[in-house]
């Protein structure tokens, strides 16, 4: 028998979420909004999206599509500014969603700051979702499509020598996979890393998986089917690369410099402590943030709240410090 966080038999311990989080889950789950993820629901959830709004940024928008490793076609969106002049600094941005849902405008309200305040130019890929199209594509896609934009940064009005590299949740894992390959093939050099509640490990063995089964936007059992879907068989094995999931690069010396947050009451806690941990044991400058009562994709739940924009001032202040080097 497996014991659930409501079993009555077990009492588990875990950190309580923000109030203004768990009403907002409470709605959520009444509304019908919420529910967790399986494999026969990947379908209907990929037809949600959480709304992007940009339109406060005078930005604009240069649609391309590029050839992957395998000669698929990926498309890709460029973000600049309007008044954009010169060779400004590069973002390049994964999108999240489980590794099996999402588009490359999910997210995009994370970047469109820093596009808008830095003059950068930002990059973000279509890359092909599992379960139809399973590791090593998705984080080979986004590989393929960093190095076309540095291949044509001069034309993208971007310097490739001033790169970052960035996204939450899957799009933090593949971000993370795409920086090791990109370290492992000599190049594109990145200049740091932004690693947004990421998706990192496949093996569920941590104590924040178990905290947190059926509970928040991404439970532990939402978590399996990401990875089952990216991985099948493979899953928890020897047979799974440290580009797939990231977590398991024993060696992460010579990765740029690394921001990394998540909430103290979600999936992905422990994975992204022991993450920074590995690069500060391997020489590499890591900043690290766990936020108090926050769910998976907790931010959006609580917009405007003083936590809320405590979290986004510290992630932007890491973001300028990084560019205005």
């Amino acid at each position: 028998m497996t014991l659930t966080p409501n079993h009555p038999a077990i009492a588990i311990k875990r950190p309580a979420y923000d109030p203004a989080v768990a009403a907002a889950l409470e709605a959520m789950s009444d509304g019908g909004i919420f529910a967790p993820l399986t494999a026969d629901a990947i379908p209907t959830m990929r037809q949600y999206a959480v709304p992007e709004d940009i339109s406060g940024f005078d930005l604009e928008h240069l649609e391309f599509t590029v050839p992957s490793f395998d000669g698929a076609d990926l498309a890709l969106t460029v973000l600049r500014r309007r008044d954009h002049t010169g060779t400004g600094p590069g973002i390049f941005h994964i999108h999240g969603g489980g590794m099996v849902m999402g588009t490359r405008m999910t997210g995009i309200s994370l970047v469109a700051p820093w596009v808008a305040e830095h003059d950068a130019v930002a990059i973000t890929v279509e890359y092909r979702l599992a379960p139809e199209h399973p590791d090593p594509i998705p984080v080979k896609d986004c590989f393929a499509a960093l190095v076309w934009a540095a291949e044509q940064a001069e034309e993208l009005g971007m310097d490739r020598n001033r790169i970052l590299i960035a996204g939450a949740s899957a799009g933090g894992g593949l971000a993370a996979g795409v920086t090791l390959m990109s370290r492992d093939l000599g190049g594109p050099e990145l200049i740091g890393q932004a690693l947004i509640c990421p998706m990192l490990d496949d093996r569920d063995e941590t104590i924040s998986t178990q905290q947190f089964a059926d509970l928040g936007l991404w439970d532990r059992g939402s978590n399996s089917v990401g990875w089952i879907a990216l991985l099948g068989d493979r899953r928890g094995s020897k047979e799974v690369s440290i580009y797939a999931a990231p977590a398991r690069a024993a060696d992460r010396s010579g990765l740029p410099p690394t921001y990394l947050d998540a909430g103290d009451a979600e999936v992905f806690r422990d994975e992204t402590v022991a993450y920074a941990s590995g690069l500060w044991r391997d020489g590499v400058n890591a900043e690290l943030h766990i936020w108090p009562g926050g769910t998976h994709g907790w931010e959006a739940l609580m917009p405007g709240s003083p936590l809320a924009q405590t979290a986004a001032d510290t992630r932007n202040a890491w973001v300028a410090r990084l560019l205005r080097a």
